[in-house]
């Protein structure tokens, strides 16, 4: 019975592996030796995009939520009718607009990339390359590293039927943009509808303004001033595998430039360390000479502690110290410092 509760309880170690070391850090993003920080770039960061069906008097607005560092969260009173699952870094919300007279809508959430639950078995699966690496001739000159993102299908829980989804963000070198310029970010709180129909309309505009990138014929990004911006989302066949829904991003940022800081909050300082170092070494000091005692001479409670007397009088020791401090903060008094006689 023993040896098959173990074997039962790595198995559920195992499997956990995936969740974990196929997710990854944005603040420390790696290809080719060379590692970039976009932890500033961490939180939802939106972008839209418009497509008409006329064939069908159908129009499909689009809001594409990111977040590279984290899953995001669900806005308040949400539901899976108008979220992507738990786990999801790339959401898409899709609001499917009748153009009839009837012109009726509904919302459908498109989960893009992320980290989902072991039962369902699909990992972000992370992989990064640098754009000087890149075979493709668009690529030339550009410095910058392409993130592709895995995880997401539509729909969702169909495994035979549903469409595979990925996400490929550029994140490119331009020392002039921080990444959080132009664009739009999402508070956690849906807006009016009207706000939306306004942001929509404006979606439109951008959306409508695309550009295609020389020697290619994917990318086309929006002609707009915004740092994240928008260049596709089709149905892509891979060379090997089968077709996948696939969101192309341009991210122009400082932070993707190979000479940028990239420890600026991800390592503890000096005196972090120290404090940490000299936690520890009172602990073991602590633990061994406790060790020592009990084991040598038989210590029983306070006897067990090195140095038991000179730890049990600390906090006497102190409060007399502290009396004196304020004693002589206080001064002599209004006696002008003689004693009455």
């Amino acid at each position: 019975m023993a040896p098959s509760t173990t074997s039962q309880s790595l198995l559920a170690l195992i499997s956990l592996l995936p969740l974990t070391s196929w997710a990854f850090d944005c603040k420390d993003v790696a290809a080719s030796g060379v590692h970039f920080n976009f932890g500033k770039l961490g939180g939802p960061h939106m972008v839209h995009w418009e497509e008409l069906d006329e064939m069908h008097e159908m129009k499909y607005k689009y809001n594409f939520t990111v977040d590279i560092c984290n899953k995001l969260k669900w806005h308040k009173g949400g539901s899976l009718a108008t979220e992507c699952h738990h786990g999801a870094r790339i959401c898409a919300i899709r609001e499917t607009i009748d153009t009839s007279e009837t012109n009726n809508s509904t919302i459908t959430p498109i989960d893009i990339a992320g980290t989902y639950s072991t039962s369902v078995g699909r990992p972000i699966d992370a992989q990064f390359e640098l754009l000087r690496d890149s075979k493709s001739n668009s690529d030339a000159g550009r410095e910058g590293i392409r993130a592709e993102l895995h995880g997401g299908r539509f729909p969702f829980d169909d495994n035979k039927n549903g469409v595979d989804q990925r996400a490929i963000i550029e994140f490119v070198c331009d020392k002039e943009r921080d990444g959080l310029g132009g664009g739009e970010t999402d508070d956690g709180e849906r807006e009016p509808d009207d706000a939306r129909d306004e942001d929509g309309d404006e979606g439109e505009k951008e959306g409508s303004r695309l550009r295609r990138r020389d020697g290619e014929g994917k990318g086309k990004c929006e002609d707009s001033d915004h740092d994240l911006r928008f260049c596709g989302y089709e149905l892509e066949q891979p060379k090997k595998g089968k077709k996948v829904q696939t969101l192309r991003l341009e991210w122009r940022t400082q932070f993707a430039c190979e000479d940028a800081p990239r420890d600026e909050g991800t390592h503890w300082g000096f005196f972090t360390w120290f404090i940490i170092v000299l936690f520890l070494a009172t602990a073991a000091y602590l633990i061994f000479g406790s060790w020592l005692n009990y084991n040598r001479y038989g210590a029983r409670g306070w006897d067990l502690l090195p140095h038991g007397d000179t730890i049990r009088d600390i906090p006497y020791v102190l409060k007399d110290w502290g009396r004196r401090v304020v004693n002589s903060l206080q001064g002599p008094g209004s006696r002008g410092g003689y004693s009455a006689v």
